[in-house]
Protein backbone atom coordinates (compact mmCIF):
# COMPACT_ATOMS: atom_id res chain seq x y z
CA UNK A 1 0.00 0.00 0.00
CA UNK A 2 2.80 2.10 0.83
CA UNK A 3 3.39 2.54 -3.08
CA UNK A 4 0.35 4.09 -4.10
CA UNK A 5 -0.43 7.12 -4.98
CA UNK A 6 -3.70 9.42 -5.49
CA UNK A 7 -4.79 10.97 -8.02
CA UNK A 8 -5.48 13.94 -6.27
CA UNK A 9 -2.34 14.26 -4.26
CA UNK A 10 -4.75 16.03 -1.15
CA UNK A 11 -5.83 12.44 -0.40
CA UNK A 12 -2.13 11.22 0.22
CA UNK A 13 -2.99 11.14 3.95
CA UNK A 14 -5.62 8.47 3.53
CA UNK A 15 -2.85 5.90 2.39
CA UNK A 16 -0.41 7.37 5.00
CA UNK A 17 -2.82 6.84 7.73
CA UNK A 18 -3.89 3.57 6.96
CA UNK A 19 -0.33 2.49 6.32
CA UNK A 20 0.74 4.11 9.91
CA UNK A 21 -2.09 2.82 11.82
CA UNK A 22 -3.83 0.36 10.13
CA UNK A 23 -7.85 0.42 8.89
CA UNK A 24 -10.24 0.64 12.09
CA UNK A 25 -11.76 -2.85 12.64
CA UNK A 26 -16.11 -2.82 13.02
CA UNK A 27 -17.63 -3.97 16.33
CA UNK A 28 -20.06 -6.83 16.43
CA UNK A 29 -23.01 -5.17 16.26
CA UNK A 30 -22.30 -2.18 13.56
CA UNK A 31 -20.54 -5.17 11.45
CA UNK A 32 -23.53 -7.55 11.43
CA UNK A 33 -25.45 -3.99 10.40
CA UNK A 34 -23.41 -2.76 7.65
CA UNK A 35 -23.18 -6.70 6.28
CA UNK A 36 -27.08 -7.54 6.30
CA UNK A 37 -28.40 -3.34 6.61
CA UNK A 38 -26.32 -1.19 5.84
CA UNK A 39 -28.95 2.18 5.70
CA UNK A 40 -29.50 1.62 9.42
CA UNK A 41 -25.80 2.71 9.75
CA UNK A 42 -26.71 5.98 9.06
CA UNK A 43 -29.46 5.90 11.62
CA UNK A 44 -27.76 4.89 14.50
CA UNK A 45 -24.84 7.23 13.84
CA UNK A 46 -27.55 10.33 13.62
CA UNK A 47 -29.09 9.15 16.65
CA UNK A 48 -25.85 9.29 17.92
CA UNK A 49 -24.91 13.09 16.48
CA UNK A 50 -27.93 14.18 18.02
CA UNK A 51 -27.45 13.47 21.92
CA UNK A 52 -23.83 14.71 20.94
CA UNK A 53 -25.00 17.81 19.93
CA UNK A 54 -27.42 17.94 22.72
CA UNK A 55 -24.52 17.25 25.61
CA UNK A 56 -21.97 19.13 24.23
CA UNK A 57 -19.71 20.54 26.76
CA UNK A 58 -20.79 18.41 29.63
CA UNK A 59 -17.78 17.09 31.55
CA UNK A 60 -18.74 13.68 32.58
CA UNK A 61 -20.87 11.53 30.24
CA UNK A 62 -22.43 8.39 30.94
CA UNK A 63 -23.56 6.26 28.67
CA UNK A 64 -25.74 3.21 29.69
CA UNK A 65 -25.96 0.20 27.00
CA UNK A 66 -22.97 0.72 24.69
CA UNK A 67 -23.09 -2.43 22.90
CA UNK A 68 -20.18 -2.09 20.69
CA UNK A 69 -19.76 1.75 21.37
CA UNK A 70 -18.79 2.26 17.53
CA UNK A 71 -20.94 5.56 17.61
CA UNK A 72 -20.00 6.51 20.77
CA UNK A 73 -16.74 8.07 19.44
CA UNK A 74 -19.16 11.03 18.28
CA UNK A 75 -20.38 11.63 21.53
CA UNK A 76 -16.84 11.48 22.70
CA UNK A 77 -15.90 14.57 20.02
CA UNK A 78 -18.53 16.82 22.21
CA UNK A 79 -17.85 15.93 26.25
CA UNK A 80 -15.14 16.33 28.40
CA UNK A 81 -15.16 12.56 28.97
CA UNK A 82 -17.19 9.57 28.10
CA UNK A 83 -17.65 6.41 30.42
CA UNK A 84 -19.59 3.83 28.55
CA UNK A 85 -21.28 0.76 30.10
CA UNK A 86 -23.20 -2.49 29.09
CA UNK A 87 -24.43 -5.62 31.03
CA UNK A 88 -23.15 -8.28 28.25
CA UNK A 89 -19.51 -9.08 28.73
CA UNK A 90 -19.19 -10.17 25.09
CA UNK A 91 -19.81 -6.60 23.50
CA UNK A 92 -17.39 -4.89 26.06
CA UNK A 93 -14.36 -7.58 25.47
CA UNK A 94 -15.11 -6.38 22.19
CA UNK A 95 -14.71 -2.72 22.74
CA UNK A 96 -11.47 -3.33 24.73
CA UNK A 97 -9.92 -5.18 22.02
CA UNK A 98 -10.65 -2.54 19.46
CA UNK A 99 -9.78 0.58 21.57
CA UNK A 100 -7.64 3.30 19.61
CA UNK A 101 -4.92 5.12 22.28
CA UNK A 102 -6.44 8.39 20.26
CA UNK A 103 -9.87 7.78 21.43
CA UNK A 104 -9.87 5.97 24.81
CA UNK A 105 -12.82 5.25 26.00
CA UNK A 106 -13.49 3.97 29.85
CA UNK A 107 -15.57 0.92 29.52
CA UNK A 108 -16.95 -1.34 32.07
CA UNK A 109 -19.56 -4.32 32.12
CA UNK A 110 -22.70 -3.30 34.59
CA UNK A 111 -26.26 -3.97 34.68
CA UNK A 112 -28.25 -0.94 35.53
CA UNK A 113 -31.11 -2.79 36.42
CA UNK A 114 -28.70 -4.46 39.53
CA UNK A 115 -27.99 -0.60 40.65
CA UNK A 116 -26.21 2.49 40.20
CA UNK A 117 -23.16 2.83 39.02
CA UNK A 118 -20.93 3.74 41.73
CA UNK A 119 -19.94 7.57 40.59
CA UNK A 120 -22.25 10.94 39.34
CA UNK A 121 -22.29 12.04 36.10
CA UNK A 122 -23.10 15.43 34.58
CA UNK A 123 -25.13 13.59 32.01
CA UNK A 124 -26.35 10.24 31.12
CA UNK A 125 -27.64 8.59 28.08
CA UNK A 126 -29.02 5.47 26.83
CA UNK A 127 -29.94 4.93 23.05
CA UNK A 128 -32.27 1.51 21.88
CA UNK A 129 -31.80 0.06 25.48
CA UNK A 130 -34.95 0.69 27.56
CA UNK A 131 -37.48 -1.04 25.01
CA UNK A 132 -34.85 -3.98 26.20
CA UNK A 133 -36.01 -3.87 29.91
CA UNK A 134 -38.55 -5.75 30.95
CA UNK A 135 -41.14 -3.30 32.32
CA UNK A 136 -41.54 -4.65 35.51
CA UNK A 137 -38.00 -3.41 35.64
CA UNK A 138 -38.09 -0.20 34.18
CA UNK A 139 -38.06 1.90 37.17
CA UNK A 140 -35.34 0.06 38.74
CA UNK A 141 -33.33 0.98 35.71
CA UNK A 142 -34.52 4.59 35.55
CA UNK A 143 -34.10 5.02 39.00
CA UNK A 144 -30.41 3.61 39.17
CA UNK A 145 -29.10 5.84 35.82
CA UNK A 146 -30.66 9.00 37.96
CA UNK A 147 -28.73 7.34 41.03
CA UNK A 148 -25.24 7.72 38.62
CA UNK A 149 -26.25 11.65 38.17
CA UNK A 150 -25.65 15.22 39.72
CA UNK A 151 -28.65 15.94 41.36
CA UNK A 152 -28.86 18.65 38.11
CA UNK A 153 -28.19 16.50 35.34
CA UNK A 154 -29.40 15.43 32.08
CA UNK A 155 -30.64 12.48 30.66
CA UNK A 156 -31.36 11.75 27.40
CA UNK A 157 -33.63 8.44 26.05
CA UNK A 158 -33.81 7.18 22.92
CA UNK A 159 -36.18 4.59 21.85
CA UNK A 160 -38.22 2.91 18.83
CA UNK A 161 -41.84 3.84 19.06
CA UNK A 162 -44.84 1.56 19.86
CA UNK A 163 -45.85 1.77 16.39
CA UNK A 164 -42.65 1.32 14.36
CA UNK A 165 -43.05 -2.51 15.58
CA UNK A 166 -45.18 -3.56 13.07
CA UNK A 167 -42.46 -2.61 10.20
CA UNK A 168 -39.47 -3.78 13.00
CA UNK A 169 -37.42 -7.21 12.18
CA UNK A 170 -38.53 -10.53 13.65
CA UNK A 171 -34.92 -9.99 15.50
CA UNK A 172 -35.78 -6.65 16.42
CA UNK A 173 -39.37 -7.71 17.89
CA UNK A 174 -37.72 -10.39 19.98
CA UNK A 175 -35.77 -8.08 21.91
CA UNK A 176 -38.48 -5.41 21.89
CA UNK A 177 -40.10 -6.23 25.02
CA UNK A 178 -40.92 -2.59 26.15
CA UNK A 179 -41.74 0.07 23.46
CA UNK A 180 -43.82 2.99 24.08
CA UNK A 181 -45.93 5.66 22.37
CA UNK A 182 -45.11 9.07 22.60
CA UNK A 183 -47.74 9.93 25.13
CA UNK A 184 -46.73 6.53 27.76
CA UNK A 185 -42.85 7.89 27.03
CA UNK A 186 -43.11 10.94 28.34
CA UNK A 187 -45.51 9.68 31.41
CA UNK A 188 -43.18 7.69 32.52
CA UNK A 189 -40.15 10.28 32.30
CA UNK A 190 -42.16 12.76 33.42
CA UNK A 191 -42.51 10.43 36.70
CA UNK A 192 -39.02 11.27 38.12
CA UNK A 193 -38.20 14.42 35.77
CA UNK A 194 -40.16 17.76 35.85
CA UNK A 195 -39.11 18.41 32.51
CA UNK A 196 -39.59 16.20 29.47
CA UNK A 197 -38.54 17.41 25.83
CA UNK A 198 -39.98 15.40 23.34
CA UNK A 199 -39.19 14.59 19.65
CA UNK A 200 -39.60 12.14 17.09
CA UNK A 201 -37.31 10.38 14.48
CA UNK A 202 -37.67 9.36 11.49
CA UNK A 203 -34.61 8.14 9.59
CA UNK A 204 -32.04 10.25 9.91
CA UNK A 205 -34.21 13.32 10.64
CA UNK A 206 -34.85 14.52 14.37
CA UNK A 207 -38.24 16.40 14.31
CA UNK A 208 -41.79 18.13 16.30
CA UNK A 209 -43.92 16.02 14.64
CA UNK A 210 -46.56 13.33 15.24
CA UNK A 211 -45.16 10.94 17.60
CA UNK A 212 -47.67 7.64 16.22
CA UNK A 213 -45.84 8.58 13.20
CA UNK A 214 -42.65 9.16 14.22
CA UNK A 215 -40.41 5.60 13.59
CA UNK A 216 -38.05 6.59 17.26
CA UNK A 217 -38.29 8.74 19.76
CA UNK A 218 -36.00 10.63 22.00
CA UNK A 219 -36.75 12.30 25.15
CA UNK A 220 -33.96 15.13 26.95
CA UNK A 221 -34.84 15.31 30.58
CA UNK A 222 -33.99 17.39 33.10
CA UNK A 223 -34.95 19.03 36.33
CA UNK A 224 -34.97 16.15 38.71
CA UNK A 225 -38.93 15.69 40.46
CA UNK A 226 -37.76 16.38 44.13
CA UNK A 227 -38.98 13.42 45.15
CA UNK A 228 -36.26 11.77 43.39
CA UNK A 229 -33.20 13.31 44.17
CA UNK A 230 -32.24 11.21 47.37
CA UNK A 231 -30.88 8.47 45.60
CA UNK A 232 -27.62 7.56 47.01
CA UNK A 233 -25.23 5.16 45.22
CA UNK A 234 -23.76 1.95 46.73
CA UNK A 235 -20.36 0.98 47.71
CA UNK A 236 -20.13 -2.30 45.71
CA UNK A 237 -22.56 -2.83 42.41
CA UNK A 238 -23.30 -6.36 41.45
CA UNK A 239 -22.09 -6.84 38.04
CA UNK A 240 -19.78 -4.16 38.00
CA UNK A 241 -16.26 -4.95 37.15
CA UNK A 242 -12.93 -3.06 36.95
CA UNK A 243 -11.63 -0.89 34.32
CA UNK A 244 -9.68 -2.36 31.25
Amino acid sequence: MSDKKTREPQYQSVIQEARDRGLTRLGLMINDVWVNDPRRAVFVLARYKFVAKMLSGKARVLEVGCADAFASRIVQQEVGRLTAVDFDPVFVEDVRERMDARWPLEVHVHDMVAGPFGQRFDAAYCIDVLEHVMPADEDRFLANIIASLEPNGTLIVGIPSLESQAHASPQSREGHVNCKSGKDFRRFLAGYFDNVFLFSMNDEVVHTGFTPMAHYLFAICCNLRPDHTHYELSGEISGHDSVG
